[in-house]
């Protein structure tokens, strides 16, 4: 296990360095430091002095990768490539444009997202899966076309249409709950959180369901369930028993993309519903022109995706024993 552990390490770490070049690149070398001082100056004429200080500010009137200035290490070290990217790989995610610790703004967001996302996850996890094997028990008949159906037509909505539409009824029209807005008390977030996660969970319950069907039909079909009901089990049996059992690594593998939205947030949702989780951060980084927030966070997102499918690899062990890992 250990072993395995240390290979899938040494697997990742070379693709999160090459991740981290391609955004320093796509950052620094299409937008030179001259450009983002412009933009975030917002003056069209402004003076090459000004333009100056501000990279003098955060670091920019550096070179990008040799410091041929320096001397020995300094030449690597003295740049800003090594003080932007390097320096995320020991945890310093540095600071914003605006002057703000981006390491702290994230760990005092990652709450209202998780807040978020771990019951959007959680819930809506057992509703697509319990629907889509409830489909599946009643493959063939006008339960199962009516709920493909039902399944394709929330597919085909745009998440903006349950947004916009929740709001309005709920929120604008019943007054049952906040239009937008967050409160850190538990005991009173819950009235914040109710709706963006129900929302969140009726957006994505139709494509869900509809694969998680197919994966069961595909089951379904296999000689161990022939076997199964040849003893005598019935469907519900066989479905919960079996079926169900072995479709857990598709499942686990397609989990895994949501892991870096449990700790990301959504961006939509949280932007939508003013929650200051880290979905919001992003995206007034993006309006803002913040590239050292972007940067940061793409960075953060690879690492969690990274991580996410090691765990997926370890806990096929767990709904499969066949699987040994060496």
């Amino acid at each position: 296990m250990l072993h395995y552990l240390l290979r899938r390490v040494l697997y990742v770490l070379p693709i999160l360095i090459g991740v981290n070049l391609i955004t320093f690149a796509l950052f620094f070398m299409v937008n030179s430091p001259d450009d983002m001082a412009r933009m975030q100056l917002g003056v069209k004429r402004v003076t090459p002095e000004a333009i100056q200080q501000w990279k003098a500010a955060r670091g920019y009137d550096k070179p990008l990768f040799i410091n041929e200035s320096a001397q020995g290490v300094a030449q690597l070290t003295e740049t800003i490539f090594y003080d932007k990217s390097v320096a995320l790989f020991a945890g310093d995610f540095g600071r914003s444009e605006d002057g703000r610790e981006i390491g702290r703004e994230i760990r005092e967001r990652m709450g209202p997202s998780l807040a978020i996302a771990v019951p959007t996850f959680v819930i809506g996890l057992g509703l697509t899966v319990s629907l889509a094997l409830f489909l599946v028990l009643f493959r063939g008949t006008w339960l199962d076309r009516a709920g493909v159906v039902l399944c394709v037509g929330l597919m085909s909505i745009s998440s903006l249409f349950f947004i916009i539409g929740g709001q309005f009824v709920f929120a604008r029209m019943l007054q049952l709950v906040p239009i937008s807005g967050y409160e850190s008390n538990p005991l009173v977030a819950w009235h914040f959180l109710i709706l963006p996660v129900t929302v969140a969970i009726v957006a994505g319950i139709g494509g869900s369901t509809r694969w998680y069907r197919t994966l069961f039909l595909e089951e379904i079909g296999k000689d161990y369930v022939r076997t199964a009901r040849a003893k005598g089990l019935s469907d519900a049996a066989v479905l919960f028993r079996h079926v169900l059992r072995n479709g857990l690594i598709p499942i686990l593998t397609g989990v895994v993309v949501v892991i870096p939205s449990l700790f990301m947030g959504s961006l939509l949702i949280e932007s939508f519903f003013g929650i200051p989780g880290l979905g919001s951060y992003t995206i007034d980084a993006i309006a803002a022109q913040d590239f050292a927030v972007v940067r940061a966070m793409v960075f953060l997102g690879s690492v969690l995706y990274l991580v996410g499918l090691i765990l997926t690899d370890l806990s096929y062990t767990l709904v499969d024993p066949r699987i040994r890992l060496k």
